[in-house]
């Protein structure tokens, strides 16, 4: 699959991914100096688990996303062979 030719559900799911791995990152800053808010806690937590479901939604569908052990390999080691993410 050349990057042209990439389907619209795969620039949809890492635009969910993109815009949701933004959110815990302000949320992680917040915390640091709020640690005991815990509705904040609590959205952490659920933006944490849409995250991780967006990422398996993306890798069974597209591949690799993270490297270094954030993701688990196929049998055929695809890391290379499909464009990353930010190639597209």
């Amino acid at each position: 699959m050349s990057k042209h030719q990439l389907p619209d559900e795969y620039y949809q799911l890492l635009e969910e991914i993109q815009a949701i791995d933004f959110v815990l990152v302000e949320l992680t800053l917040y915390l640091d100096t709020h640690p005991n808010d815990v509705q904040a806690i609590q959205q952490f937590n659920q933006c944490t688990a849409y995250s991780k479901q967006l990422k398996q939604q993306f890798e069974a569908k597209f591949g690799m996303l993270q490297h270094f052990g954030g993701s688990f390999a196929d049998a055929n080691w695809s890391w290379g062979r499909a464009p990353w993410p930010w190639q597209v």
